[in-house]
């Protein structure tokens, strides 16, 4: 044991003998590497799709997996916060970006004319992540039904029946206090 944990290099070596000195806990090395390859192996038959698939279920608003078919190219759309909808509004006031739902319309707006930018579209989306934090408004509490409503209003449509997989995650604030919400978005090239 002292041989191969003394000779492991890397980034990462105290991780590794970690891993080999817990499987040699419980049985020596050969346990260890054993279960690795048993691992390695589970999957080996596994084949990536020919298309995007979306899996989940019929009723459900968003995807819960999307399998994307190997050496496609893909766009991340970093954090897109929401656009002013009232320029002469006092700051801090909710008529400059509007209530959740309101920004999050202003978001997917914006999320659209990047992909339109590189020859895509909303229905090429497979995965986002919002975060959303508590409205003063609506006693302090996030406001994921302003953002369901706007994002049912672009995915699972009849024109767009794309349903993405999804993240939404509570936040304490984001960069500007006036922002309820904030996403981010995956787009697979078809």
């Amino acid at each position: 044991m002292t041989w191969c944990t003394a000779r492991m290099q890397g980034p990462e070596p105290d991780a590794a003998r970690r891993f080999v000195g817990a499987g040699a806990k419980r049985g020596g090395i050969a346990l260890t590497l054993a279960g690795a390859l048993v691992l390695g192996s589970v999957g080996a038959d596994a084949q990536a799709p020919a298309a995007v698939k979306f899996e989940g279920t019929a009723t459900s608003p968003i995807s819960a997996s999307v399998l994307i078919p190997a050496n496609r190219a893909s766009m991340w759309i970093s954090g897109t916060t929401p656009p002013v909808i009232k320029a002469d509004a006092p700051a801090g006031s909710r008529a400059k970006y509007g209530d959740t739902e309101t920004q999050a319309t202003g978001v997917l707006k914006n999320i659209e004319a990047q992909l339109v930018a590189q020859g895509l579209s909303m229905k090429d989306v497979v995965y986002m992540r919002a975060f959303l934090v508590p409205d003063p408004m609506k006693d302090n509490r996030i406001d994921t039904a302003g953002w369901n409503a706007a994002y049912t209003k672009v995915f699972g449509t009849t024109t767009n029946p794309t349903k993405t997989a999804r993240s939404t995650v509570g936040v304490v604030q984001l960069v500007s206090p006036d922002f309820l919400i904030e996403l981010e978005a995956f787009a697979v090239f078809p």
